[in-house]
């Protein structure tokens, strides 16, 4: 069984938003004030704390553009944040939330059919275990059951170490 990685948004990516960049759809950042729910940073895997700016802003976490390089409405932290560490575990906030998809892609970024699914969040590590066990999966989008929101990467961890990353 594969150790994942849990990665969240790079920082450079991060700040680049925050910063007036250009969004994926070629549209500068909505700013909002958090009303303190529902509003998860994709950065600092945390919640935007209530009367606090944040973004709304198309992403696209892949590294080329292809079909299957979804593109998606995801809120940012509008100052500058401290990135999540790659860890073990999933970021505390999701333990409120039901389930998160899970789906694998290749190397090439295209979507591994058949590995999609709508996972409990107790499950999340173990099924993201096992897809990465899966010579084809190069690497494991989490998102949003609800709204197909990406969330984080998830990645085999090569060092032998278990993490969370996002693109």
């Amino acid at each position: 069984m594969s150790d994942i990685l849990i990665q969240a948004m790079p920082t450079e990516t991060a700040r680049a938003y925050q910063s007036g960049g250009l969004d994926a759809n070629g549209q500068p950042p909505e700013r909002h004030i958090s009303d303190g729910s529902g509003v998860p940073c994709r950065h600092c895997l945390r919640g935007v704390p209530a009367g606090q700016d944040y973004l709304i802003l198309a992403h696209r976490p892949f590294s080329m553009t292809q079909p299957y390089a979804e593109v998606g409405p995801i809120f940012l932290c509008a100052a500058p944040c401290e990135r999540r560490a790659d860890g073990t575990s999933l970021p505390e906030m999701y333990d409120s939330r039901g389930a998160l998809i899970l789906r694998g892609y290749g190397a090439d970024e295209r979507i591994v059919y058949g590995t999609g699914q709508v996972v409990p969040v107790p499950q999340i590590t173990a099924v993201a275990r096992n897809l990465l066990d899966d010579s084809r999966i190069a690497f494991v989008h989490a998102r949003s059951s609800t709204n197909n929101c990406f969330q984080f990467r998830i990645e085999r961890d090569v060092s032998g170490a278990i993490g969370i990353t996002g693109l």
